[in-house]
């Protein structure tokens, strides 16, 4: 393999946690003329109720938009819709006038890296890991500003930038982590160079598994602990390659790692938790292994047939399946091996939709951006994009209730107990107030910073540019 290759693929997994600290928007600030959005020095917005008044709700569930009406938020939930008397408001209310404008859910991104989206490939290999954790804080922070309040993080040690974002120090989404890609020797998540074998079964000596992004696996009993150790870490999901990958230097897309005992063992674990596994897994070959193992959710299946998909409809598995884009081909040059195995996974990302949808299959949206900035300001254009395959109310839900159900699937594990990805009586405070219909208009998604007026995550204020009465 060529150096430059290793360069490419040696940068995957070489991002940590940080902690940056938040904005304090009071209720008087939120009803303030200026513009208020997310600011890096301040601690995190207090929590107060929160009123809005005469918006259009779209709850995440059905494909129209339900009758103006006010909406009541007290801490972190959503405890009132329809008519509210005035005279009830509390003492410290923000009251925010939706002018006709839509309340809907936050966004879900069922798929995606949080430590590894912002910096290149050049920079996470030549920069000290300070300046690379505060760059991963400003993408969390940035990501809330998108508007999508949770994701579901795939692979990396995020549990210490989860940490900082509960606590109130840093901005960002909630996070559902998964921790270290568990893997096998040459297996997709191995990024070592042959210089580096042998291993000693039980030792992870390797950058990336030391920090904690990638964890190597190649019996049942290592696969046992690798799943404990991330359970332990806080893991609210696990997370395996049962396939060949892009990025991998040791493993073509046609290679299925894993053996049945050890995908077993994996599940197993997950299941003695409470919660479960998704693999990593593009051919119809991986999917059918993996499932046979009794794993619940495939990541990608860019590459499966007809006779796969009717398995996983069979099973009522699910389907994690990004529209990627062509943009993430640039992270490989051209001529590298690399750069072939992602034209071969975009070639089939349409039939794959039009499998999911022909079998009604219990599809996710997310976006596997990696080491471009650039392309994570385009989240809500990834999510629009749905629109080559599903009508923008089918992409909205996909994005919102439909994520929030594969979310619950964590059981025990679930770190945010209560709904997600709703409007509705009892359900967790993450709403957004849109400017305009987005299910007529699925483009304004793609415009957060002007279409996005107020963004609440956990019942507090990130943003708010409406003008008070």
């Amino acid at each position: 393999m060529s150096p430059l290759r290793m360069v490419v693929v040696a940068a995957l997994f070489y991002v940590a946690a940080c902690a940056e600290k938040t904005p304090e928007i009071t209720a008087r600030d939120a009803q303030a003329p200026a513009a208020i959005e997310a600011r890096s020095s301040a601690p995190a917005p207090a929590q107060t109720s929160v009123l809005f008044r005469n918006v259009r709700i779209f709850n995440g569930v059905d494909p129209v938009l339900q009758e103006a009406a006010d909406v009541l938020v007290r801490g972190n939930r959503i405890v009132q819709i329809g008519k509210i008397d005035m005279a009830a408001a509390e003492q410290g209310m923000t009251i925010i006038d939706g002018g006709g404008r839509t309340l809907m859910p936050g966004l879900i991104d069922m798929h995606w890296h949080a430590l590894a989206v912002r910096p290149t490939i050049a920079v996470a290999l030549n920069s000290n890991a300070g300046y690379l954790n505060l760059m991963a804080g400003a993408e969390a922070s940035d990501t809330l500003q998108r508007g999508f309040t949770t994701v579901r993080d795939v692979g990396g040690a995020s549990f210490g930038l989860k940490r900082a974002i509960d606590e109130g120090w840093q901005a960002g989404p909630r996070i559902y982590p998964s921790g270290a890609i568990i893997s096998v020797t040459g297996g997709h998540g191995d990024f070592r160079s042959p210089e580096d074998l042998p291993r000693a079964l039980g030792r992870s000596e390797s950058r990336p598994e030391v920090m904690g992004d990638t964890a190597i696996a190649d019996t049942p009993d290592e696969v046992r602990l690798r799943v404990r150790e991330q359970l332990m870490r806080g893991a609210s999901q696990i997370k395996l390659t049962a396939g060949g990958g892009v990025s991998s230097p040791h493993s073509p897309l046609d290679v299925v790692t894993f053996t049945p005992d050890e995908l077993r063992a994996a599940v197993l674990g997950a299941n003695q938790w409470g919660t479960y596994v998704t693999t990593h897994a593009y051919t119809p070959a991986a999917i059918r292994l993996a499932v046979e193992a009794g794993v619940q959710c495939i990541e990608h299946g860019n590459l499966m047939d007809e006779a796969t998909a009717q398995l996983l409809a069979t099973r009522n598995v699910w389907l994690s399946i990004q529209p990627l884009p062509e943009e993430l081909l640039r992270a490989f040059p051209p001529d590298s091996e690399e750069y072939a195995k992602g034209r071969e996974v975009l070639a089939g990302t349409d039939r794959a939709y039009q499998l999911a949808k022909k079998y009604k299959l219990k599809t996710a949206f997310g976006t596997d951006v990696l080491f471009s900035a650039a392309l994570a300001q385009r989240q809500g254009q990834l999510l629009a994009s749905l629109t080559k395959w599903y009508t923008p109310a089918e992409a909205l839900i996909m994005a919102t209730s439909t994520n929030a159900q594969l979310l619950a699937l964590s059981g025990e594990r679930n770190p945010y107990p209560g709904r997600l990805g709703v409007v509705d009586v009892g359900a967790l405070a993450d709403l957004l107030l849109v400017e305009g219909d987005p299910l007529s208009d699925i483009a304004l998604i793609t415009r957060p910073k002007e279409n996005f007026r107020v963004i609440v995550k956990d019942g507090r204020i990130y943003k708010n540019t409406i003008r008070a009465e």
